[in-house]
């Protein structure tokens, strides 16, 4: 009887420690942003900014297989609190280094698990962290966004008819559609990053960053009026061809689980990005710095650069002695036109070999001997595959091609970011970089940090880019150009693919395959080389289109693609921006508007004190309202308190490159 009393009296201990309510705060190094935790049947955090509560709170947890739930009746065994304070390099990137200074608060608990938070001054990030033996397998993952009322939000939803019965099929290519919270529509899904218009100004943005062996988080509706909560993708289980040309692994079934992983890791972060000024959602460094550093040591080899691009321009050169097309012809013009205006490679799209078996070249494209021209020009080949064809057959493909002398490829159609597809994602930058092989994620896929542990990936579309023209008369683009610098670009770089020489109005505008044109001005297009990141950075236009406007090929072919140090001047969120950065002693600086034509003022504090500088400026000409291509090319001498007015036409934008006098 003794024995049974004493154990009735350690079970009530041990229920009474283990709901226990504990109650933690963080806050940023400032102290400015404040994250309160309470630890009682559940874990759950809120974020307060100049003591605004935003985000009520919101649960999380994760559960595993067996029913083991990482979160419910926690039981707390110790904690860890620290403040960091640290710099990293950043070889290709909008900056040489990034300044990575948080305060932070690791939560131990029974069962061999962790919740790690840090808070910055621009945002906060949790994650999960076991220490387990052996392979666990994770059910699902609960994170939710309970809000304190009902923010309007730019939200980008999944839209994707490829594989109805599967949600998880995206491009990742939305515009921002502009609702409240409780608008969200439903049964629907959305992707990251998404942005929410808080209370006195203040944005948010929602990332997520660290993604490995892991699948990507979408959102929908929670029942709350005011909130999301997550949704992943399960683990495949079977797959089909499909898609556009079938270049698509589309999948039919799925398991009921998102990854069997190692059981000694760290998850995903969760972030929320805040701030009080539009224009600082621009320069933000928080995913370069939720990730784990480079896995390359040299990475001498990796060069970004421009591409002159065939596709978007549909190989559409004339005034030549051949048959335009995809042939040797061609792209030797097109090695030559490089060459010429000193753009560092060209790619090859689709149709320079078999689409479902690379390693069959096109009889027309001579591969060997374009690859030896470009050589003798200083021009490198990059080659269009889809991710099919390669993934199949990767080791060969790799070697095969990096022994020819190719420099990188373009892989498309990964549309999808289970932990299958995340897992092979990472396989694919490995075995590139052994290969000293760049790539470019074109292929509908967002970055979340895997840019920084494998910079040869230089880019990353997930994102609705210009090529969009092509094919809907509908879309707001100079709005959505003025809106992706501060969601889907902190994230990380876009194809885009800018650079139209035919530019069009908001009511003269139409798609066209061969002969494509941009919304919005010349200055507009010229603007984006500076405000899009994009180590890899695309021409898109023909080079007959860039040699019948040489004045501005010229000068996009002066701007790098990566930069030294980066200015937030000024902006607001899907109506204009300005931008200034830094390569060596040279400045570039770069602004755009929507459809609303509107003057602003550069403040070109940003240049060093007691230097004059010479600006070789663009902007909007007096005419661009109905003609866009209407520009004016000025010399004009500025210093650090020069502050200038401009006016942006409708769609328009300015771009100047600065160099001290």
């Amino acid at each position: 009887m003794k024995t049974i009393i004493l154990a009735f009296y350690f079970l009530f201990i041990y229920t009474s420690y283990s709901q226990k309510k504990e109650n933690f705060q963080l806050l940023s190094p400032n102290g400015k942003i404040e994250i309160k935790i309470v630890v009682d049947e559940t874990i759950s955090w809120s974020i307060l900014n100049k003591k605004d509560l935003f985000l009520a709170p919101s649960a999380m947890s994760m559960t595993l297989d067996k029913n083991v739930i990482l979160g419910k009746n926690p039981i707390l065994l110790n904690t860890k609190k620290e403040s960091i304070r640290t710099s990293f390099e950043t070889p290709f990137y909008k900056k040489k280094s990034v300044q990575d200074h948080y305060n932070q608060l690791v939560l131990n608990f029974k069962g061999d698990f962790s919740v790690e938070y840090r808070a910055f001054d621009d945002g906060v990030a949790y994650r999960f962290l076991t220490k387990k033996k052996g392979n666990i397998t994770v059910k699902s993952e609960e994170v939710v966004l309970n809000f304190d009322q009902d923010y309007s939000t730019l939200m980008p939803y999944v839209r994707d008819l490829r594989n109805p019965k599967d949600p998880y099929i995206s491009s990742f290519e939305s515009h921002y559609e502009n609702k409240k919270i409780s608008e969200f529509a439903k049964d629907t899904l959305a992707f990251l990053p998404f942005l929410i218009d808080l209370k006195n100004q203040k944005k948010a943005v929602f990332l997520e960053s660290n993604l490995q062996d892991y699948p990507g988080m979408y959102v929908t509706n929670n029942k709350s009026k005011s909130g999301f909560e997550a949704r992943f993708p399960k683990y495949p289980l079977q797959e089909m061809n499909g898609g556009f040309n079938f270049l698509n692994k589309l999948i039919s079934q799925r398991t009921d689980y998102l990854v069997t992983t190692n059981g000694n890791r760290n998850f995903p972060w969760r972030i929320v990005v805040i701030s009080e000024n539009d224009a600082a959602l621009t320069n933000n460094d928080m995913v370069q710095r939720l990730s784990e550093p480079s896995k390359i040591k040299d990475v001498s080899w990796i060069k970004p650069g421009k591409v002159a691009w065939d596709w978007w321009n549909d190989w559409n050169i004339y005034k030549v002695d051949f048959q335009a097309g995809i042939n040797t012809e061609t792209y030797k013009y097109y090695i030559d036109f490089a060459s010429k205006n000193k753009v560092e490679y060209i790619v090859l799209d689709e149709g320079w070999s078999v689409e479902t078996n690379i390693m069959e070249h096109n009889p027309k494209v001579d591969l060997k001997t374009l690859i030896g021209y470009g050589k003798e020009k200083n021009v490198g080949i990059i080659l269009w595959c889809s991710w099919m064809a390669l993934h199949e057959n990767i080791d060969v493909i790799f070697k095969n091609y990096s022994d020819l002398g190719v420099k990188g490829f373009k892989i498309d159609f990964l549309d999808r970011d289970d932990a299958k597809m995340v897992n092979s994602v990472y396989e694919i930058a490995q075995k590139a970089a052994n290969h000293k092989l760049l790539l470019d994620f074109h292929g509908m896929y967002k970055p979340t940090g895997i840019q920084r542990t494998y910079p040869n990936i230089l880019n990353f579309e997930g994102v609705k880019g210009m090529e969009n023209n092509k094919w809907t008369p509908n879309d707001d683009v100079p709005t959505y150009d003025c809106s992706i610098p501060y969601i889907r670009m902190m994230s990380g770089p876009m194809d885009y693919t800018p650079g139209a020489m035919r530019n069009a109005t908001k009511s003269e505008f139409k798609p066209s395959n061969s002969n494509p044109v941009s919304q919005g001005t010349r200055c507009h297009q010229l603007a984006l080389y500076t405000i899009f990141e994009a180590p890899l950075q695309m021409m898109a236009d023909s080079p007959t289109a860039y040699i019948k406007e040489q004045e501005s090929t010229d000068f996009i072919a002066k701007i790098p693609t990566t930069f030294d140090e980066t200015v937030a001047l000024n902006g607001e969120v899907g109506k204009y921006i300005s931008i200034a950065r830094k390569k060596g002693s040279t400045w570039y600086l770069g602004a755009i508007t929507n459809w609303n034509g509107r003057n602003i003022t550069i403040d070109f504090s940003f240049l060093e004190k007691g230097k004059t500088f010479e600006a070789d400026l663009f902007t909007d000409g007096l005419n661009a309202e109905k003609a866009p291509v209407d520009y004016k090319r000025e010399k004009i001498t500025v210093d650090s308190s020069t502050k200038m007015t401009f006016h942006l036409a409708s769609g328009g934008g300015l771009s100047a490159i600065i160099t001290a006098k």
